[in-house]
């Protein structure tokens, strides 16, 4: 197939598409989503109930290094997930959690013959995700839909998951790589940035209070999104309701403020996180007032005092 996929030919999405197990037959793919990290397709293929769409996505290795360990921590969430979901009832459940077609060889991936590793999800129809929040009540949805997503994987049964991207949000171990790339100096930038530097360190202080309620018992490690993003939520066309949160890849142990934190710092944003007209980059409080109704609608369910009075930290945090 031609085109492009960040500027690379498109891959063999029908022989890909084969190696799982979608009844039917092939009719096309395309380049779907805006993500940078993977590689992501729909497929559709004919089926006697009229056509239907998946997604093929090649995992990027280079990022995620672990890919089978990555795969059983997305397999072990996205079961329990879908059984919480469930049980709680309503028509839409199924599209309340992201569901893996498997391999057919029975795996939950599929390596192809160049060595990539690919993965396939039930297409999500009726509902999309947003780059930009333009409205405090998309952004309540979506912080609704993060904390019911920490609230069905609160009780995830068995081992421990896997750090896919080890210390991902360790802030102590953020700053200090902070630290080491401003004594480097290895592009000669220090000089041109004096004052960002000096607001850095003069908030030293704030990068390990989290860890310290952590380390002190106060403040429970938990299975965390890691990257909330609210353009990781899918939001219902028609009801404006957020029903799904998906790029599960970051999915593993973390620390319940932080994932609200980066929902603040990436939410109340006015602008893109690229914006280089800084001028359009400020904080709005509506959103950050809708985040805070949306994610406590469902995660004051499981979270401790502790946590809940941390939230609005978090989110300086974080930013």
């Amino acid at each position: 197939m031609s085109g492009g996929v960040a500027g690379k030919l498109l891959p063999d999405l029908a022989g890909v598409a084969g190696a799982f197990a979608m009844p039917g037959r092939f009719q096309g793919g395309q380049p779907h989503g805006s993500g940078h990290i993977n590689d992501t397709f729909q497929v559709t293929f004919s089926q006697p109930g009229g056509a239907a769409r998946y997604v093929l996505q090649r995992i990027n290795e280079h990022v995620f290094r672990n890919v089978p360990a990555l795969m059983e921590n997305v397999q072990r969430v996205t079961a329990h997930a879908s059984r919480r979901s469930a049980e709680h009832g309503g028509a839409d459940a199924a599209r309340r959690s992201l569901q893996l077609v498997p391999a057919r060889d029975g795996q939950v991936c599929h390596r192809d013959a160049a060595g990539g590793w690919w993965r396939c999800y039930h297409f999500i129809e009726g509902a999309s995700s947003h780059d930009l929040i333009e409205t405090p009540a998309q952004a309540r949805e979506a912080a609704r839909a993060f904390g019911e997503f920490q609230r069905l994987l609160s009780d995830l049964p068995g081992a421990r998951l896997h750090e896919t991207i080890p210390n991902f949000h360790h802030t102590r171990q953020r700053f200090e790589a902070l630290r080491r790339a401003i004594v480097a100096d290895s592009r000669g930038r220090a000089a041109q940035v004096p004052e960002e530097i000096a607001f850095a360190h003069s908030r030293e202080g704030m990068v390990d209070r989290l860890l310290a309620l952590q380390a002190q018992g106060d403040i429970p490690e938990r299975v965390t999104h890691n990257d909330t993003k609210l353009n990781n939520v899918m939001i219902d066309d028609l009801t404006g309701v957020g029903i799904c949160v998906i790029d599960l890849d970051t999915v593993m142990p973390g620390l319940a403020p932080y994932d609200f934190g980066e929902m603040v710092r990436s939410a109340t944003n006015a602008a893109a996180e690229d914006e280089r007209d800084l001028a359009l980059v400020y904080a709005r409080r509506p959103m950050f007032e809708a985040l805070v109704e949306g994610y406590l609608a469902t995660a004051r369910a499981f979270l401790n005092p502790v946590e809940i009075g941390q939230l609005a930290f978090a989110g300086r945090l974080m930013t």
